[in-house]
C-alpha cells in the first residue's frame, strides 16, 4: 500500500472548518501529533453521510496527540496521550527545519 505518511511522521491535523459531516474532532484540528499506525483505506465519511459512494477510498492513520498540548488546563501527568484515527486528506506534513 502506498501511503503519504509512516509510522513515526509528525503530522499537523487541519483547522478548516468543513460544515459536512466528517470525523475530525474539533478538539485536535490544529494540532500536532505522529503517526502510530497506518490502518487500512476507508470511504469518506463527508461523502458516504450523504449516501454518495464516498471513493475514492482515503487511508486512515492512528495519530498520538498529547493531552498537554490539547488543553491547556489540563492536569494529568506530561506523558498523558490520544490516539485518534484520521483520515489522509486531513492531515498536513510538518517540515522540520534541520
Amino acid at each position: 500500500m502506498n501511503t503519504r505518511f509512516s509510522d513515526g511522521d509528525t503530522v499537523r491535523i487541519s483547522h478548516r472548518d468543513d460544515e459536512r459531516h466528517h470525523r475530525v474532532p474539533a478538539y485536535v484540528k490544529g494540532h500536532h501529533g505522529t503517526i502510530v499506525r497506518v490502518c487500512a483505506p476507508q470511504v469518506q465519511p463527508e461523502m458516504s453521510a450523504y449516501h454518495k459512494p464516498g471513493e475514492p477510498m482515503r487511508t486512515v492513520y492512528r495519530v498520538r496527540l498529547d493531552q498537554n498540548d490539547l488543553w491547556s488546563d489540563y492536569t494529568g501527568r506530561k506523558s498523558d496521550t490520544v490516539e485518534i484515527e484520521i483520515f489522509e486528506h486531513w492531515l498536513e506534513s510538518v517540515n522540520h527545519a534541520p
